[in-house]
């Protein structure tokens, strides 16, 4: 059912977000709408508003867990997916998936995105969340990003404004819609190199990730040593890695709990990678939400380590 308003915006009832979550989980949204420009955003914006309806902003949808019953506020899909490069600099719309960005270094013989080779979602989700892997992150290589405010505000972040962290940025904390993105890459290798450590990174994701099942990725961050107590740290010094300082990997932990293959309902802690929970029966959202509770509490429980989940659990709250 369409909802006619200013300028392109058509919002939708009742539509399936299980399309729209790497889990394929999650019930239907009571009001659903993509965006496809700045005017689209604030007006979906003020439809919310108006409503007294929550709004979500949905980028890729590989790191969220929708209920259940759904979400009965508003779900803004962040359809803003063109880019351009100019010289050394990629600009893009939040929208653009980060593959077709990597694709776009390749061809243009820019590096510093090379470390996102496999990597899912979209660029805007990717600075909301700094994303990184193989000793890069989006830190490293933003120049400026566009948001607008819950107010209907534009506005522009430099790189020191954006306030990224370990897999944090103040979008993560902060009413703000992220638009566009400026990449600042280099030109130091060639074509073919960029294009084989690419390739390398896909491989490796491939081999290691359980990539066959339904997934949003990493469940939890992985843990800074210094978080970590003297006797924990010595235990599990031969896989502490840079990422980008000294941390313990998850799955380590949880292989060491004994928590590989662990099952709550459709919901599984993968064997090939423990820090993934995979969909490998017709999961709910709700085995899943489960499954990341119990983990929890077993390596709360055996290493006195408090994990820090990277997927994002949707709360669902009526008005």
């Amino acid at each position: 059912m369409g909802i006619s308003k200013c300028s392109t915006l058509s919002v939708e009832q009742n539509v399936k977000l299980s399309d729209f979550s790497n889990y394929k989980t999650g019930g239907p949204a009571g009001y659903f709408a993509v965006v496809k420009n700045a005017a689209d955003i604030k007006s979906a914006l003020l439809f919310a508003q108006e409503s007294n309806l929550k709004a979500f902003i949905l980028a890729g949808g590989t790191n969220v867990l929708f209920p259940d019953e759904g979400f009965c506020g508003l779900v803004i899909k962040i359809g803003l997916d063109n880019f351009r490069v100019d010289g050394s600099r990629i600009i893009a719309g939040a929208g653009v998936l980060v593959s077709d960005l990597v694709k776009a270094s390749i061809d243009k013989e820019l590096t510093g995105l090379d470390w996102a080779g496999g990597l899912p979602g979209t660029i805007g989700g990717a600075v909301r969340g700094n994303a990184g892997c193989f000793g890069g992150e989006m830190k490293d290589i933003v120049e400026s990003v566009k948001a607008i405010d819950f107010n209907g505000e534009l506005k522009t972040f430099s790189n020191k404004d954006c306030g990224f962290g370990y897999r944090h940025s103040r979008f993560k904390k902060e009413k703000l819609v992220i638009t566009e993105v400026v990449l600042n890459l280099r030109r130091d290798l060639s074509r073919q190199k960029i294009a084989e450590i690419v390739q390398s990174h896909i491989d490796y994701r491939r081999a290691c990730q359980p990539l066959d099942y339904p997934n949003c990725g990493s469940v939890f961050k992985n843990v800074p040593v210094e978080k970590v107590t003297v006797g924990v740290a010595e235990k599990f010094k031969d896989v502490i890695k840079t990422d980008p300082f000294p941390v313990i990997p998850t799955a380590a932990l949880i292989h060491e709990a004994g928590l590989k293959g662990y099952v709550i309902g459709g919901a599984k802690v993968s064997e090939k990678h423990p820090n993934f929970i995979i969909n490998f029966d017709n999961a709910k959202s709700k085995d899943i939400a489960d499954l990341i509770s119990f983990v929890k509490k077993e390596i709360k429980l055996k290493f006195q380590i408090d994990l820090e989940p990277e997927v994002e659990t949707v709360v669902n709250v009526r008005y």
